[in-house]
Order: structure tokens, then sequence, then C-alpha cells
């Protein structure tokens, strides 16, 4: 019901700031619960961030202070600001949606993902 597709990944430097985007098609955008999600090489998916569709924001403990998730209703747009990055952010990182208006920290909450995007920190 909803097309998820990540822009914006490329490669920084450690230090550097990135900012995400992730435009969605498809119905009511406006009411599901959106999610960043990053995978490592080697490793499972991580939780990132979340924002609920009126704005309410929860961050995985290692980004809080440093990453951003808003959303643009208007745009059907979720971006992810990034500032401080550091080698270890490295990863794809995907957008997923659910339709509910609470936050999930778990992928198997989300029924919607996009095709990811890759980012990678240099130094």
């Amino acid at each position: 019901q909803v097309q998820l597709v990540e822009s914006g990944g490329g490669l920084v430097q450690a230090g550097d700031s990135l900012r995400l985007s992730c435009a969605a098609s498809g119905r009511t955008f406006s009411s599901y619960a959106m999610a960043w999600f990053r995978q490592a090489p080697g490793k499972e998916r991580e939780f990132v961030a979340a924002i609920t569709w009126s704005g309410h924001t929860f961050y995985a403990d290692s980004v809080k202070g440093r990453f951003t998730i808003s959303r643009d209703n208007a745009k059907h747009t979720v971006y992810l600001q990034m500032s401080s990055l550091k080698s270890e952010d490295t990863a794809v990182y995907f957008c997923a949606a659910r339709l509910s208006g609470e936050i999930a920290t778990i992928s198997e909450a989300y029924g919607y993902w996009g095709q990811g995007t890759q980012v990678t920190v240099s130094s």
C-alpha cells in the first residue's frame, strides 16, 4: 500500500554530515509511523530512529544527539539528518513504515521497506 525510496547516501569523511531522504507514495502517508534502520556488512539490521505521524521521535542510543529524524507530510518524505558521522555509522540505511501511530524498534513490526541507500564514512 506504500512504496518507499531512499536517497542521499554517499561517501563522506568522519565528522561530516549527511541527510537521507525517504520518499513515500501510496495510501495515507501521514498515518504511518516511519523508521530508519541500518545494516552493516556481517551484522544484523539495527534500529536507528523512528517518528510517528504527529512528529514524536525515538532514537537508538548509538545515534542519539547526532541524528535527527523528521518528516514532511506535505511532501510525503521522511528525513534522517546525520551529523558527527563516524566509521561505525557505515551501513546500508533502510526506510521503513508501519500502519500504526506507535513507534516500534524491531524490524518485524514494519511491513513496508525501501531498497536502502549506502552510507560510507571514511577515516
